[in-house]
C-alpha cells in the first residue's frame, strides 16, 4: 500500500511525514520540490503471535509506502506542476494534512489558520490538475477521432468529456459511478481526484482535548492529531512510548491511527501465510477471491491455482499448529472463489 502525503506549506506535513515513519526529513523550505520516501510496518498483534508459536526465521508485517509530495493547495503548488503528480504515481490514496495549530515562528502562507480552506483549496488544486490532463489529451485526440473514428479512440474521448464536465463542476472524479472497463480506461492517467482522501488536522499539543470541534471537516471525518508531539514519540525508545502517551491522554500514536484510518477507507483485510521459513501478513481489498491473494504472493500461484488450504486465525491459536488443525477439521480446502477474510492463514496449492 503506498499513501502520498499533500497539503499546503507550513500545514506539517513532512513532520507527519517524519513521525509515520520514523524519517528524519527537514521540515520547512515553503515550496520546495523535495519528495521524501519511507516506509511504515502495520503493527498486528496476531503476526506476533503466529511468529511466537512458530518461530520462523523471518517475521514480515504488512507494510505502508509513504510519500511526502511538495506542497499543493497554495501559491507555491504552480512552480512543482511536474513533480506533484510523479511523486504521487502509484498511491492508492492521499493523505492531506491541513493546519489548525497557531506558531508565530512558523507563518501560514495566507497569513490565518483555516483547516476547512485549506482542505477546499487542495481539492480544487488536484481537479484543476486533473482538468489540464483531461483538456492536453482531448486536444490530441479530437482530430484523431475525426479522422480515424477509431472505436477505442472514440469511448475514451467521450469518457473523457464526461469527466471534464463533472471537474469543470467542482467534483472529483472519485465522484463518478464508473464501470470497470471505463476504470481501466482511465488508469493510466493517474487522475488525482480519483484516489480516496484520508484527512488530517494538525493541530497543537494544547488542543488536543478539542479534537470534537474537527470532527467533521467539508464532510470528511478526519484524524485529529499533534504531528510535532509525534514526531517527538518516534525519538523515544520503545519501552518509554506507552508513558509518553499516557501523559498527553493519547490512546495510541499517529501512526496507528493513520493506518487504522487508511484501511478503513480503503477496505483492506489482512491474510497470513506461515511457515518455518517465514510468517508475513498481506493486505488484500475485503472482497478479494483466493485466486487474486494467490497473486498477491507471487504470480505464479494464481496462474498454476488449485486450491487453498485455509484456516481462521482464531481456530489456528484453537488448535496450535497446522498439523492439530487438521486432525481437528478447521483446516479446509477452499477453490478459486473462495473470498478471503480477515486473519485467514492461508496456503496456496498450485502447479506451473
Amino acid at each position: 500500500m503506498k499513501i502520498g502525503i499533500i497539503g499546503p506549506a507550513a500545514s506539517g506535513k513532512t513532520t507527519l511525514f517524519n513521525a509515520l515513519t520514523g524519517g528524519a526529513a527537514t521540515t520547512g523550505g515553503y515550496g520546495a520540490a523535495r519528495v521524501n520516501v519511507g516506509a511504515a510496518h502495520v503493527a498486528d498483534e496476531r503476526v506476533d503471535s503466529l511468529s511466537e508459536i512458530l518461530k520462523p526465521k523471518k517475521t514480515t508485517h504488512a507494510a505502508v509506502n509513504f510519500v511526502d509530495a511538495p506542497g499543493v493547495g497554495d501559491a507555491g503548488a504552480a512552480k512543482n506542476a511536474e513533480v506533484i503528480p510523479q511523486a504521487l504515481e502509484g498511491a492508492d490514496a492521499l493523505l492531506v494534512v491541513v493546519r489548525a495549530f497557531e506558531d508565530s515562528g512558523v507563518p501560514h502562507p495566507k497569513e490565518s489558520i483555516d483547516p476547512a480552506r485549506d482542505l477546499a483549496d487542495v481539492r480544487f488544486d488536484l481537479m484543476l490538475r486533473d482538468l489540464a490532463v483531461v483538456e492536453r489529451r482531448m486536444e490530441r485526440l479530437e482530430r484523431l477521432v475525426q479522422l480515424k473514428k477509431d472505436p477505442a479512440e472514440v469511448a475514451e474521448f467521450a469518457l473523457l468529456g464526461r469527466i471534464r464536465e463533472v471537474l469543470e463542476e467542482g467534483r472529483p472524479v472519485r465522484s463518478m459511478e464508473l464501470g470497470e472497463e471505463e476504470t481501466r480506461m482511465i488508469k493510466g492517467f493517474g487522475f488525482l481526484s480519483a484516489k480516496p482522501l484520508l484527512v488530517v488536522v494538525n493541530v497543537g499539543e494544547d488542543q488536543l482535548g478539542d479534537a470534537d470541534a474537527f470532527a467533521k471537516l467539508n464532510g470528511e471525518t478526519p484524524v485529529v492529531l499533534a504531528a510535532r508531539l509525534e514526531e517527538e514519540l518516534t525519538q523515544l525508545p520503545a519501552d518509554e512510548r506507552a508513558a509518553f502517551l499516557a501523559d498527553y491522554d493519547l490512546e495510541s500514536s499517529a501512526l496507528d491511527k493513520v493506518i487504522g484510518a487508511a484501511f478503513s477507507l480503503l477496505n483492506l483485510r489482512c491474510f497470513f501465510t506461515v511457515s518455518e521459513e517465514e510468517v508475513r501478513a498481506w493486505p488484500v481489498r475485503a472482497g478479494t477471491i483466493a485466486l487474486h491473494a494467490a497473486g498477491t504472493i507471487h504470480s505464479d500461484l494464481e496462474r498454476g491455482f488449485i486450491r487453498a488450504e485455509v484456516i481462521s486465525f482464531p481456530d489456528f491459536m484453537a488448535a496450535g499448529s497446522l498439523a492439530a488443525a487438521r486432525d481437528r477439521g478447521t483446516l479446509r480446502l477452499e477453490g478459486k472463489e473462495y473470498v478471503v477474510k480477515d486473519g485467514d492463514i492461508f496456503h496456496v496449492r498450485f502447479n506451473v
